[in-house]
């Protein structure tokens, strides 16, 4: 097992701890205050000033005075503005005339979160106050999104749904925290995320995700409900994932970056420390800049023209569908398949076929791909299909997109039932898979793995054994992220170059036996 397979009991209890303690709080907190009734004392706070300066000098007087006849004058001047990061969303009050709907927003956390953040990172940045209807949605000018509130959303328009849409796919990142913690906020942005994403999932993430360690390592935060006393827990998030990046990142307790909950509490309201909220937030800026690059290039993603032809005498795999973000890495077996067509004998269709085990005929493929990054859990119909693919000479390639904790574990708890008589086990490193058409018996990391992970130089590649065939074959640290060619910051796997010579060699060897 590799080294940060070891960690992965803990991280995953650490998610579902996390979890289990946040909804705990909350479900066993006295009756909350009713929607109608609870007054939010945060919502009273205007936003600062813009800054100003006040400076003697030169100055050119308004046209059409001459050019050549400086005035000088003691006056406001505008300090250059800083460039834009985060745009904090509000509702334009045309939006909601008529719609009966009373919604109201804050600007005192993004106003402390970002402060503290540039002080931290040694940056400059600033928020710009904009709503859905003057916004751009272009990453490029906005990278972040920051949306809070306490009531319950007014239904997102279909053209608004389509933008935010669009805006995350393209590289955005949508920032939501619930402002004190309000049930009737988080119950209408879950609707609402649904609407935008109805095929993706937003759910926790585990306690070694990078938005716990970008900048400060956070492995409990202080929470509040009310006035009750102060509880320990550990971080708590959701995300929706477009490939590996995290692009909606929702906190269901209120971020109070610009709110002291010890001295001031909210009754009615769950918030974190103030400390607390600010390094997390500080993460989560941290990792928007740090995925950025990634998140735009990834929005390109490459078209090989024979996707869509029919298929010939070629080799075309099959790629399992569950439930765990089953597709978080889908520019990287194109680009692997690609390099075989280029480097080897075999001619290779650039093709991939969604499967669901359950369903679909398996034994047509000869070779089936699998990669994920989220919990799954295959149906019993599911895992007899698998297990009877597999006894009838097949193969399962299987990566852990990122070196996720969170899919290593239900793969492993997979396999177990699958192969109940079988175990996962470290190929020996002179397995000749190593050195099958490229010798990589000494690979390079990514620069995250290789942070985390000093002690491995060589390949680490798992497998059930049957006889001496090996009819899975399991990469705990990633392939396919480096395959993709992505400037990918979090990633637990393999450099580009040794992952893609690592799946070559993986996936000659199996198709050769």
């Amino acid at each position: 097992m590799c080294g940060n397979s070891m960690l992965v009991g803990a991280a995953v209890l650490n998610r579902w701890t996390a979890r289990l303690v946040v909804m705990l709080l909350i479900s066993a907190a006295p009756p909350p205050t009713r929607a109608d009734e609870f007054v939010n004392p945060k919502a009273n706070i205007p936003p600062k000033a813009s800054p100003q300066r006040r400076g003697g000098g030169e100055g050119l007087p308004p046209m059409p005075i001459p050019l050549s006849s400086p005035l000088r004058r003691t006056e406001k001047q505008r300090q250059p503005a800083p460039p834009g990061l985060v745009g904090c969303i509000t509702f334009s009050p045309a939006s909601l005339q008529g719609s009966g709907v009373d919604w109201q927003t804050t600007t005192i956390d993004i106003e402390r979160w970002v402060d503290f953040t540039n002080d931290q990172l040694r940056q400059h940045y600033r928020f710009v106050e904009t709503d859905f209807s003057k916004f751009s949605y272009d990453p490029a000018e906005l990278p972040i999104l920051y949306f809070t509130g306490w009531k319950a959303l007014p239904p997102f328009d279909e053209a608004t749904i389509s933008k935010l849409r669009q805006y995350l796919i393209d590289g955005g990142t949508w920032v939501v925290h619930s402002n004190c913690g309000r049930p009737e906020f988080n119950a209408s942005f879950r609707r609402e995320i649904r609407r935008i994403f109805p095929d993706r999932e937003l759910a926790p993430i585990p306690a070694d995700h990078p938005l716990f360690g970008a900048f400060y390592p956070i492995t409990s935060m202080r929470l509040r409900n009310g006035s009750q006393p102060w509880k320990q827990v550990p971080p708590y998030l959701e995300t929706v994932n477009i490939g590996t990046r995290a692009a909606v990142i929702f906190s269901p307790v209120d971020l109070s970056c610009g709110w002291d909950a010890g001295a001031h509490p909210i009754e009615g309201g769950i918030l974190y420390d103030q400390n607390d909220a600010l390094k997390l937030a500080s993460n989560i800026v941290t990792y928007c800049l740090a995925e950025y690059q990634y998140a735009r290039f990834f929005s390109h993603q490459k078209i090989y023209h024979e996707a869509s032809e029919k298929t010939r005498d070629q080799l075309v795999l099959g790629q399992i569908v569950h439930g765990g973000d089953w597709d978080p890495t889908p520019q990287g077996l194109p680009n692997l398949l690609k390099m075989i067509d280029q480097n080897t004998t075999m001619h290779v269709q650039f093709k991939r076929v969604p499967v669901e085990a359950q369903k679909d005929d398996l034994l047509q493929f000869p070779v089936l791909y699998m990669v994920g990054q989220r919990d799954f859990q295959f149906s019993n119909a599911a895992r007899q299909r698998l297990r009877q693919y597999c006894d009838h000479g097949g193969t399962i390639i299987v990566d852990c997109a990122v070196g996720s904790s969170e899919f290593d574990a239900a793969f492993r708890r997979e396999m177990a039932l699958i192969y109940p008589d079988r175990q996962l086990k470290p190929l020996p490193p002179n397995h000749p898979i190593y050195g099958f058409v490229y010798d990589v018996r000494r690979v390079e990391l990514a620069p995250l793995a290789r942070q985390l992970l000093p002690e491995v130089q060589a390949p680490r590649l798992e497998a059930i054994d049957v006889d001496g065939t090996l009819p899975v074959i399991y990469s705990p640290l990633s392939m396919s992220a480096g395959w993709e060619q992505l400037p990918r910051a979090y990633n637990k796997g393999y450099a580009n170059d040794d992952a893609l010579k690592l799946g070559v060699n993986v996936l000659m060897y199996v198709v050769s036996h």
